[in-house]
């Protein structure tokens, strides 16, 4: 369940951003995914689109329509807070580093980066002491 103070809280963050209910069109619609049958029946799913700046948001992450109503305007208020303030976010930092982490190496910069691991491997051999086979 959301607290009332939660809610205050998203109230008063979303007139510091300016963003009226007005402004707002909301729809609920049939949710998707795993689930069953109930997420197939009801309309838990929240689909808002603020209309100045054209933000849409579709939220299904809660089974609860009043969760994701809550999880839609929070979401809407981070994406309205990023444009105002031109910040790259912790979120999108975390998004951008799973990429790059994901992301497949080009041919030459494997072969160097193989290349460099035999250079290691050799070094570390002549680290070795030698034999006493003499």
């Amino acid at each position: 369940m959301i607290t009332k103070e939660k809610l205050e809280k998203l109230k008063k963050w979303m007139d510091d951003l300016s963003i009226k209910d007005d402004d707002l069109i909301e729809k609920f619609i049939l949710g998707s995914g795993s689930g069953g049958q109930k997420i197939n029946k009801t309309s838990s799913c929240v689909y808002l689109k603020h209309i100045p700046t054209g933000i849409e948001i579709k939220c299904q992450k809660e089974r609860s329509r009043e969760l994701n109503r809550y999880v839609a305007r929070k979401e809407l208020c981070n994406r309205i807070e990023e444009i105002y303030h031109k910040e790259v976010s912790k979120k999108v930092q975390e998004r951008e580093k799973i990429r790059r982490q994901k992301k497949r190496r080009s041919r030459k910069s494997q072969e160097k980066m193989l290349a460099d691991k035999k250079d290691l491997s050799n070094k570390k051999n002549l680290r070795q002491t030698p034999s006493s086979s003499e």
